[in-house]
């Protein structure tokens, strides 16, 4: 897909962050964009800061199977085809695995892997039909590719999302299909993803009882984040036309890959690689230079 002029773009998440400046790209491109979140007053602020380019913007809980098949199906409606497709939104949740609580399990696995799950379904099978050459953007992280300590929703989400990636180009590949896929793969960006509550459903509202630790230092290491969103995006669509599979923006994150995956083939107990391998108390500690 070098030439994106003309063609449809859907980004789910398009209210702010990663996805509000994906939008943005691929309306500077001469892209028309179909916007997906439940962060209403977000969408109506992407869709000011998209200007004159033709959007639709659709209310979607990507968790729900129905929203985003009802989003395929406006998409279609009023444009007859998608060719871009981001699988974009995200929450996070923080903490140790014994204490996260039923409800965040399925908050997180509702929207970050079911919803590129339903993503997936709902459009690919239009994309194959429609027989245009398309591409399906999933946006994963750094933390599915690595393990982070206090982070093991989030990563399980995430590392979900680069296996279905890779399952879904091996199997798009096997059809001669026109369909690229794309796994995007940030680490730390300034964005509200550390705010993810603000859009949590009432009836899944149970945190974590020490994740209050861990989630300052996420809050911290996102704000304090040097690649922006923008840049993200630009980095993406640039992966897109050039139709590579891996977009890892942050390139010193491939060393705690290497080491991951050294770990796996010398069969060693896993390099902790969040914080240096200390705990968020002995984090403290060295903030108020109690350690060395």
């Amino acid at each position: 897909m070098t030439e994106l002029k003309g063609k449809v773009a859907v980004v789910t998440g398009g209210g702010s962050g990663i996805g509000r400046e994906l939008a943005l790209a691929c309306a500077r491109e001469g892209m028309r964009v179909v916007l997906a979140d439940v962060d209403e007053p977000g969408m109506a602020q992407t869709t000011r800061l998209l200007g004159a380019a033709e959007s639709l913007a659709v209310h979607c809980d990507v968790s729900k199977a129905g929203e985003v098949e009802n989003l395929a199906a406006k998409a279609y409606a009023r444009f007859s085809s998608v060719h871009l497709l981001f699988n974009n939104a995200g929450v996070a949740v923080c903490g140790p695995a014994w204490t996260t609580t039923a409800e965040e399990w399925q908050w997180v696995l509702g929207v970050n892997l079911m919803g590129v799950a339903h993503g997936i379904r709902a459009f690919v099978p239009r994309m194959l039909k429609q027989g245009d050459a398309c591409h399906v953007v999933n946006t994963a992280s750094a933390a599915g590719l690595i393990s982070v300590a206090g982070s093991s929703i989030y990563c399980v989400s995430k590392h979900a999302v680069v296996t279905l990636s890779e399952c879904l180009e091996h199997e798009l590949r096997r059809e001669g299909a026109r369909i690229g896929v794309s796994v995007l793969c940030p680490a730390f960006v300034p964005t509200g993803i550390h705010d993810s509550a603000r859009n949590r459903p009432p009836e899944l509202a149970t945190d974590n009882p020490l994740g209050e630790p861990y989630a300052k230092m996420v809050k911290k290491a996102v704000e304090s984040g040097r690649i922006s969103a923008a840049e993200v995006a630009a980095i993406t669509l640039d992966a897109v036309k050039a139709g590579r599979f891996y977009v890892i923006p942050h390139a010193k994150i491939k060393a705690l890959v290497e080491a991951r995956m050294q770990d796996i083939v010398q069969g060693r107990a896993p390099t902790d690689t969040s914080n240096r391998g200390q705990t968020p108390q002995a984090e403290q500690r060295q903030d108020r230079g109690l350690t060395p």
